[in-house]
């Protein structure tokens, strides 16, 4: 990675927080993600700091799950968040910035993981093969279903689509959920249940003999 020097502190300085109770309290208290997005596209480092430190730590999961070796898996969540401060001008708020962000992470590790597979697996770095054998309209259609899901979460209810996402996109219990949303667990439930019979309605079409 070069020309790093207009980056922003936390791309520079780059390691997993290890004070849990820092980031659940830069996550609870600041400003939301909207605020800081907005700052850090006038320019302002810092707010681009703070969603780095919100979000790496889900981000670097999400990238392992690709790559499991931690130090590429750390490179590889790096490269993630400066590809997105780069590309940051270009987002319009259409959609979540951490629906943007998980874009931007799963579209970085597919690539990682199609040039870095080895003929054979090394011992000590275990990777996720891509489908050998995915013809293009193969390609095509589950870049299709993939979009249509984003806009199907983007487009819930705000209640059903924070459940949701919180459930099958930050992997969180529904206790936890529940304690996020300040409601009981029932209603956590019968938020996903609402929350998957919409996205699957938009998504029966591609299901369809």
């Amino acid at each position: 990675m070069s020309d790093k020097q207009s980056l922003p502190k936390s791309l520079l300085e780059w390691e997993i927080p290890l004070n849990i109770k820092e980031l659940k309290y830069f996550m609870e208290h600041l400003d939301p993600d909207h605020d800081w997005v907005l700052q850090a596209q006038q320019g302002d480092k810092h707010a681009f700091d703070c969603l780095v430190l919100k979000y790496q730590i889900k981000i670097n999961k999400l990238v392992g799950h690709y790559v499991f070796d931690p130090q590429e898996a750390l490179d590889l969540s790096q490269e993630v968040f400066i590809k997105a401060y780069r590309a940051l001008p270009q987002f319009r708020g259409n959609s979540a910035f951490y629906t943007w962000l998980y874009r931007i992470a799963i579209n970085t590790a597919k690539n990682y993981v199609s040039i870095k597979v080895p003929d054979q697996l090394n011992e000590n770095v275990v990777y996720v093969r891509l489908t050998e054998n995915a013809t293009p309209e193969h390609q095509a259609i589950r870049d299709e279903i993939e979009q249509t899901l984003f806009h199907a979460i983007d487009s819930l209810p705000e209640e059903l689509r924070m459940a949701i996402r919180l459930r099958e996109l930050e992997g969180l219990s529904y206790e936890d959920i529940a304690e996020k949303m300040q409601c009981p667990i029932g209603t956590v439930r019968s938020r996903i249940f609402r929350a998957r019979e919409c996205i699957d309605k938009k998504l029966k079409p591609f299901f369809d003999e």
